[in-house]
């Protein structure tokens, strides 16, 4: 500043012309220093950076580089040269001090913000994520940054200690509690989700009372981002996953088979025993004819032990059931059915009977967990079971339908017919 003075004083000019002219010729070069330097700093050293970074075969340094955090950090050096510079200027000294320091305050925040963005992606990129997911910890780290930050900010504008600033915010904390009511509910819930194992991103959770049926797509803070299977997307508070209850559907697919618990209701009207012809007719199906012969021998050996004679009445002695052999035969092929995980529980019950006829329900486990796969394994067993029970005299219960009252009548106005054509003949 002293040389410009005294060059511009070498001309003849007057203070006033000089100082006003000297300010300007200040302010000019350590702006061009300050764009000079900027443009060092992102042409030059960011670029020798990158390309270390790029050498490199971990992806971190890119992540970093992607979200910018070095650019950030690179606003910092004409921040500095100004602040440094400001003593050319003694009278507004104090204020583009104190301006300099706000921006790299200002900068500093947004360069750790970019930072733990960056280490949030990263983290991502490991499987733990899913089961520990932190970003809901990351966005409290910001709050606090921005807190603090904000605190800094005020603090150097007025030129006092931000702990002052700090002690005045005490009288504050019943609004800030009140304001970041959210954001403290899902903190802690948060880490009761994270800490319990509860939730996890890709977990397949079912909530009614927030119409929530879909997998988890993101856990923040504040809210758990479910996509239904309509793609509709769902936003749970976190804290209501640990007031309220949700089913998670992660262990049956961890677990490598999906439930299968269907019933097909029999007319009970059709049950019976079996005959010598239909037994005959059973050996011939490949899934019976071992059990058939192994019981066989053993209700005849039983009734030749006891004196038992079946010839006088079919109800004396052991006798083989129409409907306990189709149950036998519907074991067998679910214990032969290429899509029924072997190794988990499968059995044929009967329910209590009721209106409706006796229930006899397929109790399994599919051999793959993914729904299009499941639901093709089901309705193939239950195509093959309506197919194949009346090949075992049985009838499939159903209410009466249009086409049946229709076939009454039609039987009706049928027997009328010939009875009036047999009177009148």
């Amino acid at each position: 500043m002293d040389f410009i003075r005294n060059h511009l004083q070498g001309y003849g000019m007057s203070d006033t012309m000089v100082t006003y002219l000297s300010n300007i010729i200040m302010v000019l070069f350590i702006a061009a220093v300050s764009v000079i330097a900027n443009l060092i700093t992102k042409k030059i050293v960011l670029n020798v950076i990158a390309k270390i970074v790029r050498k490199d075969r971990h992806k971190w340094g890119a992540i970093v580089l992607e979200k910018n955090v070095l650019h950030k950090l690179s606003h910092l050096v004409p921040a500095i040269i100004i602040y440094f510079s400001a003593w050319s200027f003694p009278t507004y000294q104090i204020l583009i001090e104190r301006l300099a320091a706000v921006y790299m305050i200002v900068v500093t925040i947004m360069a750790v913000n970019a930072l733990l963005n960056a280490f949030d992606e990263i983290y991502r990129s490991f499987e733990v994520s899913k089961i520990r997911p932190i970003k809901g910890y990351i966005q409290v780290m910001k709050i606090v940054l921005f807190i603090i930050g904000g605190i800094l900010c005020v603090a150097g504008l007025i030129g006092q200690n931000p702990l002052i600033i700090l002690s005045g915010l005490g009288a504050l904390s019943a609004v800030l509690m009140l304001v970041f009511k959210d954001s403290i509910l899902g903190l802690v819930a948060g880490v009761q989700l994270s800490s319990n194992d509860m939730v996890r991103v890709g977990d397949w959770i079912e909530m009614p009372n927030y119409n929530a049926d879909g997998d988890v797509i993101d856990i923040t803070l504040n809210t758990v981002k479910v996509m239904n299977f309509d793609k509709t997307i769902t936003m749970i508070p976190s804290y209501a996953l640990i007031s309220d209850s949700f089913r998670n559907w992660r262990s049956m697919q961890m677990s490598g088979g999906r439930r299968i618990k269907r019933s097909i209701q029999i007319d009970t009207s059709s049950i019976g025993f079996c005959t010598e012809d239909m037994i005959a007719e059973f050996r011939k199906i490949h899934y019976l004819s071992d059990y058939l012969a192994s019981r066989t021998n053993e209700i005849e050996e039983y009734n030749r032990e006891h004196g038992i004679n079946r010839r006088e009445s079919p109800v004396n002695g052991r006798q083989l059931t129409n409907v306990g052999v189709f149950r036998e035969y519907v074991t067998q092929y679910l214990r032969h059915h290429p899509g029924i995980n072997q190794n988990m529980t499968l059995m044929v019950r009967q329910l209590a009977p009721g209106d409706n006829g006796l229930p006899l329900e397929i109790y399994a486990f599919s051999g793959d967990t993914a729904w299009a796969v499941y639901e093709t394994v089901q309705a193939d067993i239950f195509d093959h079971i309506f197919a194949v029970a009346p090949m075992f005299g049985l009838r499939v219960f159903q209410n009466p339908t249009g086409h049946d009252i229709v076939g009454m009548q039609d039987k009706r106005s049928g027997s009328r017919s010939n009875s009036i054509e047999a009177e009148i003949g």
